[in-house]
């Protein structure tokens, strides 16, 4: 019971921040992007992150360390809004919750629902870490690649909304997309090198497609990051692909999970 007031009580300020941003960012664009409300806001969000947080620790008291389909959704998002918070500390990324909080707050909720369990061993801690990481990196970096799109879109239409002129430079916001790639990429690899170091029977412990899927999209993610310091790529051929290299990490992440726990009762 505690742990589900918890999540409520988060969940609405997730939502409160994100209604919140909203509407800062509809503002007429000013000079100062910095200002009172969008920290109010980030305190909302932080607020609600740190409760989330404790609603985390208390489950896991509870219950153990567990790493089922909707305990690991809830982790993820948790890493991928504290992410986010020290992110907009350093640039112009508020812009992110948008997507970010609602995420946060309706996985949050979900999180309260039972659904198959799977004991986590801590032996497969760092690998379970690095891929979390990693994943809520990619993540913001998909959710930044829809916010170049529609960039892109308005402004070659010549009719930026109030939301788009409140948005960093085009430039810069192509410019921070390839840095979470980059960094994405980064903690990727990490993530699939201890992962085949924990890996004893692919087959045997179902990991064919979650392998299979991962490093497709390791591949993708490696050859924008490539192409980009190397040629100068950028435009809507990379925005495309960055969300299809997501796209299939969500299916190795949480596809293959959701098959097995939820529906295989594995």
């Amino acid at each position: 019971m505690t742990t589900f007031l918890l999540a409520i009580i988060a969940s609405i300020l997730y939502a409160v921040a994100a209604f919140r941003l909203w509407l800062s960012l509809n503002r007429a664009p000013g000079d100062d992007t910095d200002n009172a409300p969008l920290r109010i806001t980030r305190l909302l969000a932080a607020t609600a992150w740190l409760i989330h947080l404790i609603a985390t620790i208390i489950s896991t008291r509870e219950s153990g360390l567990i790493w089922g389909f909707f305990s690991a959704l809830s982790i993820t998002a948790l890493c991928i809004v504290l992410l986010q918070l020290l992110l907009a500390v350093t640039r112009r990324a508020d812009h992110l919750g948008l997507l970010v909080y609602p995420a946060a707050a309706i996985t949050l909720l979900f999180t309260q629902k039972t659904g198959g369990q799977t004991t986590l061993d801590p032996t497969t801690g760092l690998h379970v870490l690095s891929s979390v990481v990693a994943y809520s990196v990619l993540a913001l970096a998909a959710t930044q690649a829809l916010v170049v799109a529609l960039q892109r879109h308005q402004l070659s239409h010549h009719k930026p909304s109030g939301f788009v002129r409140s948005l960093p430079p085009y430039d810069n916001s192509e410019s921070l997309l390839f840095l979470l790639l980059t960094v994405g990429f980064i903690l990727l690899s990490f993530s699939l090198l201890t992962g085949f170091f924990y890996l004893d029977d692919m087959w045997g412990q179902s990991l064919v497609h979650k392998t299979v899927l991962s490093c497709l999209a390791w591949s993708i993610i490696g050859v924008l990051v490539v192409g980009r310091w190397m040629f100068g790529w950028r435009g809507k051929r990379v925005v495309n692909w960055s969300i299809a290299a997501f796209i299939l990490l969500v299916l190795a992440f949480f596809g293959s999970k959701l098959v097995l726990e939820l529906i295989l009762q594995r």
